[in-house]
């Protein structure tokens, strides 16, 4: 963990006792420099680890991959330093023979902050990736009372959290058994979904059929088109979406559910995925599902299941 976590020299306040001179655990933050192929495509403020991953995830979201089988290899490369030291933070991948290399419209202007994970685009329009995944029709229905654990497990599988107070985390849950799949943490929040997508990538779990993607914090409009992106169905957050997520999770079919906590949680849009209203209409398989998707779900219909905080 020598890379993930470091020690600093603090001083610690408290009003009416004075102040002490300690040690405290932070979480490290470092730029990655994604190339592909040998070309610079992007650079993401990150916590070091799972760096194969969260560039896996990262091409998912940019709608470079959409399956296991595109992405071949990653290797760390030398860094800028004047030696030409390895430092761990310039990844290169190789797409499998054949994949089509990226656009380079999507190559990044600028880095990625650690708070942002569309920083860079270069357009309104290069935000909207369109996934490859139509999860609409997906059948998955979660129990809530199934739901309502995962936020515990979450939580008490956040390793670094725990000596830092200072990272998000993202896990991927089976919806029907309630299993959880794979669990990562990041000074990013987006970092932390990609480097989850990016685990299904290796494993060649690509589309995420009947899985829940459960974030710390809060569901954002970038986080909704990850997981629209890898496939995933479902996205619950311990706080409130945006309401340009509830906008795109109606339009694409996901379901967003916020405010998850104890017993208690919002179901933003697609509640039938939890018991509760009824599904979108059917449609005409020779149609385009994201127009149909459009058309269909283009109003959210809350519905609480327990009281919101």
């Amino acid at each position: 963990m020598a890379r993930i976590t470091a020690r600093k020299q603090v001083t610690r306040l408290t009003v009416g006792a004075g102040a002490t001179r300690t040690m405290d655990t932070l979480a490290v933050e470092e730029p990655l420099e994604i190339r592909v192929g040998g070309q610079s495509l992007a650079i993401t403020m990150r916590t070091p680890g799972n760096d194969f991953d969260l560039a896996a995830g990262f091409l998912v979201s940019e709608g470079v991959i959409s399956r296991g089988d595109e992405f071949f290899t990653a290797r760390y490369c030398a860094g800028a330093t004047e030696e030409g030291l390895n430092t761990y933070n310039v990844l290169d991948v190789t797409l499998a023979p054949g994949v089509p290399a990226p656009d380079p419209s999507l190559e990044r202007a600028f880095y990625t902050t650690s708070s942002c994970g569309l920083c860079g685009k270069a357009s309104i329009d290069a935000v909207r990736t369109k996934s490859q995944h139509a999860v609409l029709h997906d059948p998955v229905v979660v129990d809530p009372a199934l739901l309502a654990t995962f936020p515990d497990l979450l939580r008490q599988g956040q390793d670094v959290f725990e000596k830092t107070g200072g990272l998000h985390a993202a896990a991927l849950f089976d919806g029907r058994t309630g299993r959880m799949l794979v669990l990562r943490e990041d000074v990013g929040r987006h970092n932390a979904v990609d480097k989850v997508v990016g685990w299904a990538v290796k494993e060649n779990l690509l589309p995420l059929t009947g899985m829940v993607l459960m974030v710390s914090g809060r569901a954002s409009f970038e986080l909704t088109q990850k997981a629209s992106m890898a496939g995933i169905p479902m996205m619950a957050a311990v706080s409130a979406p945006s309401s340009l997520a509830v906008d795109l999770a109606a339009e694409l079919g996901v379901t967003i559910v916020g405010f998850l906590r104890g017993t208690s949680m919002v179901a933003y849009s697609r509640p039938d995925r939890l018991g509760e209203g009824d599904p979108p209409a059917s449609t005409d398989a020779s149609t385009d599902a994201h127009s149909h998707a459009s058309s269909s779900t283009s109003t959210p219909t809350p519905v609480t299941i327990g009281t919101r905080p």
